[in-house]
């Protein structure tokens, strides 16, 4: 089961890399993250913490970082596996195309997807909004 949501922000990658590669402020544009944290830098193999509003916080581990293009969190649940992809794309505009991914695996995806995935996505629109505002504020 996936959820996919998408957004032009007028931004180079590298501008929003660095937003996604400060972790400890990723509430500062995503709402619905009462807290985020990360055990050394933004690589592939670290290992952090994320507490969703309302929600119990979780070790979340960083499973693929590439630089200024994506990366990658996965959050273990019984019987399954949920990631978060985050993916910038180069625009010819000058401006990129950010993607948040959310899906399950595994033997309970189907129910995890259903009952969190849903919620997650309505929410998707939301943060991308706020990275857009962040990453353009900056920018300008």
């Amino acid at each position: 089961m996936e959820f996919k949501y998408a957004i032009e922000i007028k931004a180079t990658p590298q501008s929003i890399f660095e937003i996604y590669a400060d972790v400890e402020n990723w509430s500062t544009w995503d709402k619905e993250v009462e807290y985020s944290s990360i055990q050394g830098t933004f690589q592939t193999g670290a290992t952090g913490e994320l507490k969703p509003k309302d929600a119990p916080k979780s070790k979340i581990f960083f499973t693929e970082v590439v630089k200024d293009t994506s990366f990658t969190t996965m959050g273990k649940l019984p019987l399954c596996k949920m990631y978060l992809s985050h993916t910038i794309d180069q625009i010819d505009n000058g401006s990129v195309s950010v993607t948040h991914i959310v899906s399950f695996e595994g033997l309970l995806s189907v129910l995890f997807g259903s009952i969190i995935g849903r919620g997650i996505a309505k929410s998707l629109p939301d943060a991308l909004k706020g990275l857009k505002d962040k990453a353009e504020a900056k920018w300008s």
